[in-house]
């Protein structure tokens, strides 16, 4: 039996290990999706300062309500949801900000 089980321990570890690296660069990998120009709103996981980065500044940041804090910027064509400092939501708008 513990022969066994040296050999199967490494090979569940070579299944397991890469799974949490992948789902912890899901962010990260939506975030260079959309900077090279795959998407043209911010997407879910992008933090405050990567959507900053690739989309300017907000036209308008309207307040921020409830618990857990969710907050909206408004830019030209479009709506950003965040809960705390991550996107959740993105939407076209055809408003302009006033």
């Amino acid at each position: 039996m513990p022969t066994l089980l040296r050999l199967l321990l490494p090979l569940c570890l070579a299944v397991i290990l890469p799974a949490t690296a992948v789902a912890q660069s899901n962010a990260q990998t939506a975030a260079r999706q959309s900077a090279a120009g795959l998407g043209s709103m911010p997407v879910r996981g992008m933090e405050m300062q990567q959507v900053r980065r690739f989309f300017g500044e907000p036209a308008q940041r309207l307040h921020t309500v409830g618990d857990p804090p969710i907050s909206r910027w408004q830019y030209d064509g479009m709506m950003v949801y965040f809960e705390d400092r991550r996107v959740i939501h993105s939407v076209a708008t055809s408003e302009q900000p006033q």
